[in-house]
């Protein structure tokens, strides 16, 4: 029988997947590494194991202790992980960066979760690594992995990942892209390849805003390269000790933006649900391309998991926000109506009344207002079917005939869920501009959106 003793013999081994779509205008094949089949989603359980393991040989973690680490999350899980099994407790700080569903995701598998600002220098006192590091000297019997400047971090990745891809390339892998964060996966993936061939070539995938591309390129920690930058789980304010820059080759940085579309790429183009960092990851290679020949072989590691990060990269609103998403909106659809008005009928007027404005305006949805607020909603549609079976009811009140309101939604709405709001209930949907004025969409608005 082939059974595990526990989840954390179920770390490593993942699987290599071509890519076929995305890069089909590449010269060589792509392949993916694609570590979000380890049980806690993502490749860090290969070195949050291993930090464990040392720490315990080397006797600093000791039985019933507490696990204390810096982590925008992954980190975390596994160390999490790993502290179920082996019992011990763990408290994770991580930044206002991350996305809430990490953090959730930590406390549902036991760990207490301290939030800390993204915005200030490393050693700022309320820093996530300074609060780290007071934890580990206030909370008895604790250790700090200190993923950053932990060796066995690095040193995970050339026992297991380095190994693996290897052996599933059948040592013909060319070039290694991987996005650079601790420095840990990069590192001692390429410490095990090059020692295999010295000619593969090693590509670390950066952020802007972050110093690690400058470092390597003149050796200087600049300090006015850094800036705040939304993509997570890669990009360094400081020079973690995992780093052997001797076993990279280039730097690439690339934008948040063009990190977070990728992401959604992979995810609908080729079926891998990844997080922010394979997106920059294969983003970075997208730009070096042109280095590249036919007999390359290439292995990108695809880091986690996209349910990390489905209110953020994943979440339509949330890209629209940042500029990420360039869809057509609410907003898009009424933008070229020259200021004109959202023609209203009130409770008190007649049937009549309303059909006149309906032929006035050349329009089949009218919103019904009382008292400057929308409570319901007349429809051609509506209104023929009720003077068909009773032409008196022209007199009547709209109150008395009226269907109800039509859906509001946000002003930045895209056009795709405006559609999925119309149908033979609603005729129209409705929002208000940043003025606070109401506007309307009907069914014909979207076809002729999408048509332009």
């Amino acid at each position: 029988m082939d059974i595990k003793n526990n989840i954390l013999e179920t770390i490593g081994n993942t699987p290599l997947i071509k890519l076929n779509k995305i890069t089909k205008d590449f010269p060589c094949t792509v392949l993916a590494k694609v570590d979000y089949f380890n049980p806690g989603n993502s490749i860090k359980d290969r070195m949050a194991l291993k930090m464990v393991e040392v720490a315990e040989q080397e006797g600093k973690l000791k039985p019933g202790g507490t696990i204390i680490e810096c982590t925008s999350g992954n980190t975390g899980m596994g160390l999490a992980l790993a502290a179920c099994v082996k019992g011990y407790k763990c408290i994770f700080v991580t930044t206002d960066k991350q996305s809430k569903e990490k953090a959730d995701i930590l406390k549902a598998v036991g760990a207490e979760v301290i939030v800390c600002p993204t915005n200030v220098l490393p050693e700022d006192p309320m820093s996530y690594y300074s609060v780290a590091k007071r934890l580990a000297l206030e909370v008895p019997n604790s250790f700090h992995m200190n993923q950053y400047d932990n060796l066995a971090n690095r040193l995970a990745h050339y026992e297991t990942t380095g190994p693996e891809i290897w052996n599933q390339t059948d040592g013909k892998i060319t070039h290694l892209v991987c996005t650079a964060g601790t420095g840990g996966t990069i590192t001692g993936t390429a410490m095990y390849l090059k020692e295999k061939n010295p000619n593969i070539q090693i590509w670390a995938i950066d952020v802007y805003g972050s110093l690690l591309t400058k470092y390597f390129n003149t050796g200087e920690i600049d300090m006015n390269e850094v800036h705040p930058y939304i993509s997570e789980g890669f990009g360094e304010d400081f020079v973690p000790k995992n780093y052997d820059m001797s076993v990279i080759d280039l730097f690439e940085q690339v934008t948040d933006k063009d990190g977070a579309v990728m992401a959604r790429r992979i995810a609908k183009e080729e079926g891998l649900f990844c997080g922010y960092s394979a997106g920059s990851c294969l983003q970075g290679l997208m730009q070096l391309k042109n280095k590249l020949k036919k007999d390359d072989l290439v292995v990108a590691i695809f880091h986690d998991h996209g349910s990390r990060y489905v209110g953020k990269i994943y979440n339509d609103q949330w890209m629209m926000e940042r500029g990420f998403l360039d869809v057509k909106t609410f907003k898009d659809i009424v933008s070229g109506r020259a200021g004109k008005k959202l023609v209203t009928v009130k409770t008190s007027q007649t049937v009549a009344d309303a059909v006149g404005l309906m032929k006035k305006y050349d329009i089949e949805q009218i919103p019904v207002m009382k008292e400057n607020e929308i409570i319901g909603a007349v429809s051609e549609n509506g209104l023929f079917q009720k003077v068909f079976n009773n032409p008196e009811i022209k007199n009547a009140t709209v109150e008395s005939v009226m269907e109800r309101e039509f859906p509001v939604v946000d002003y930045l709405t895209p056009v795709e869920k405006i559609g999925s709001l119309i149908n033979k209930e609603n005729g129209a949907v409705l929002a208000k501009d940043e003025k606070g004025d109401y506007h309307i969409v009907t069914k014909y608005d979207v076809i002729q959106s999408l048509a332009k």
